[in-house]
């Protein structure tokens, strides 16, 4: 038997930080046993029904609409060839650029009765007045179910797609050799290969529409999330919003068990060494038909609520003759606590990845192993979920750091919860698991030998990571700062929650110019987060290109 060794640093900083992602959840479930049973009564009785059905119906209408959408167009785009398929290939990303938020906040003014698309429909058919004319609200859940679907459908064609490209052409090719029709080839051989990345991309786009908050309020659909808000914000009960918060994480647990099984089945499609299928040739109307049904998704999730975006920023440039000192603080305030979110997202993957390599060298990666599963817990929790289970341990250190300042005759005062700390913690626990991901990925590409080498040289593991791992980690490292930099500018639910008084992000500032109405005023704040989320799916697109068999000769 082996001698038991103590973790090594590495090891116990890895545990700390997944300490850190479990104590929020620890803490929800302390906030609502606070709460009376007659608490929970009112909750289950007259909240909790009307939320959780709405949910469940939200969720239900987004991943019949990502799948269907998603799956068809990763189908069109690997099975078919016609003129702009390599165009549509990656603009069918760009969805991903523009959060939920912004595009109901985007439609809820093009559609608004007295908005230009019903205005120029009532033009059209002769009638002056609003109420001869008004088409059906997009404030609905049936509206809610389409704007999700239509943004959130890239994370099923990003996994479908690669899915499609990676299986073996010749079973595609065998089906076309014995007859199959295209129809019957993806039906029957296609779709039951490619349905565990269909469930993994249906679960992460479920998981997003979970963590909205915007969308959802904007067009009045009273979801578990919004109820969490509301319960907390409004009426000042905390106990009764954790109550709900812990409703939402039997849901978010369902989403993870629905992924976690289509990744265990995901390894019987790649049988043999896999090669680019052959697309079928379009020409005439078939090919323009499928061009226009690929575009018709980029154009409801990217391009009209972008020009729309554009438009009203112009506007109002033109009008009020430049930025207001509001939106430049904002976007300020925005930039500053991201960058600092990012530098310790990046600090703390590191160490999580890094704790994990060393404990595989030394055969002893358990301890790490569940390190590295419970910070990617963070990503899968909804940020108002989050952000409720973080006021209590805040609340904690608060206290205790005032009795220490009281102990040596300082004031007391609110260090985390009166300042952008709170907002940092939130970030970094929320985005971890994209800094550990991108940073593993990148390790797992450095030889083992350069270890080897190093260990024999005398180096200790943090001077190896040093002089060694950190330059061959550049890329990962940046391409991690880039993901973590825009989701934390794009971060709503956890911001309205656990900023300070007086503090406004862009998407807060967006968040309360559609609150009063001002669309022309929150345009700007838009814009400026859809042109940061851009970059990353630059990035997609690009990697796309070369992982999505459209290498060019």
């Amino acid at each position: 038997m082996h001698a038991w060794r103590p973790p090594d640093p590495w090891q116990l900083a890895a545990l700390a930080i997944a300490a850190a992602v479990l104590l929020p959840l620890l803490a929800l479930s302390w906030t609502a046993a606070q709460g009376s049973p007659g608490l929970w009564s009112h909750i289950a009785v007259y909240v909790l029904p009307r939320s959780a059905l709405n949910t469940l119906a939200l969720l239900a209408g987004v991943a019949a609409l990502v799948v269907a959408i998603g799956t068809g167009a990763a189908w069109l785009v690997t099975a078919y060839d016609f003129p702009g398929r390599r165009v549509l290939a990656w603009a069918l990303l760009l969805p991903l650029a523009v959060p939920t938020y912004i595009v109901a906040f985007a439609y809820l003014d093009l559609l608004h009765p007295l908005g230009p698309v019903q205005g120029a429909v009532r033009a059209l058919l002769g009638h002056d007045s609003p109420r001869d004319l008004r088409l059906p609200d997009i404030r609905s859940l049936a509206g809610a179910v389409l704007l999700l679907g239509f943004v959130l459908y890239p994370y099923v064609y990003l996994t479908t797609r690669a899915m499609f490209v990676t299986q073996a052409a010749s079973l595609l090719e065998a089906a076309r050799t014995l007859g199959a029709a295209p129809a019957a080839l993806l039906w029957r051989v296609a779709l039951p290969l490619a349905r565990p990345a269909i469930a993994i991309g249906a679960a992460l786009a479920l998981l997003e529409t979970l963590n909205d908050i915007g969308a959802s309020e904007f067009l009045g659909v009273q979801t578990l999330t919004v109820a969490i808000y509301s319960t907390w914000v409004t009426r000042g009960d905390l106990p009764g919003a954790a109550q709900i918060a812990l409703a939402m994480l039997a849901v978010v647990a369902l989403l993870i068990a629905l992924e976690r099984s289509g990744r265990r089945r995901q390894r019987y499609a790649a049988t043999q060494r896999p090669r680019p299928m052959q697309p079928l040739r379009l020409r005439g109307g078939a090919a323009a038909l499928a061009f226009g049904l690929g575009a018709l998704p980029v154009a409801i999730g990217f391009a009209i609520p972008a020009a729309s975006l554009g438009w009203q920023s112009a506007q109002r440039l033109s009008g009020h003759g430049g930025l207001s000192p509001q939106l430049l603080e904002s976007a300020w305030n925005t930039v500053a606590v991201a960058a600092v979110a990012t530098v310790a997202t990046l600090l703390a993957g590191l160490v999580v990845a890094w704790a994990l390599r060393l404990a595989q060298r030394r055969r002893r990666p358990a301890l790490a192993a569940a390190s590295l599963r419970v910070a990617g817990l963070g990503y899968a929790i909804p940020g108002t979920v989050l952000a409720i289970g973080l006021l209590l341990p805040l609340a904690w250190f608060d206290d205790a750091a005032n009795l220490l300042l009281q102990a040596f005759g300082g004031a007391p005062r609110m260090l985390l919860m009166g300042s952008t700390t709170a907002l940092v913690v939130a970030y970094v626990l929320r985005f971890l698991a994209i800094s550990v991901g991108g940073i593993e990925a990148g390790l797992t590409r450095i030889p083992g030998s350069l270890d080897q080498a190093a260990a024999s040289l005398g180096e200790r593991p943090g001077s190896a990571l040093a002089r060694v791992h950190l330059p061959l980690l550049r890329p990962a490292l940046a391409a991690a700062a880039l993901l973590v930099f825009v989701d934390t500018m794009k971060e709503l639910p956890a911001t309205l929650l656990l900023r300070p008084l007086d503090f406004e992000t862009l998407a807060t500032r967006l968040y309360a110019e559609a609150a009063r109405g001002t669309y022309e005023e929150g345009a700007l704040a838009a814009l400026l987060i859809v042109a940061a989320g851009l970059l990353p799916v630059v990035l997609l697109a690009r990697a796309g290109s070369v992982h999505g068999g459209e290498r060019r000769a």
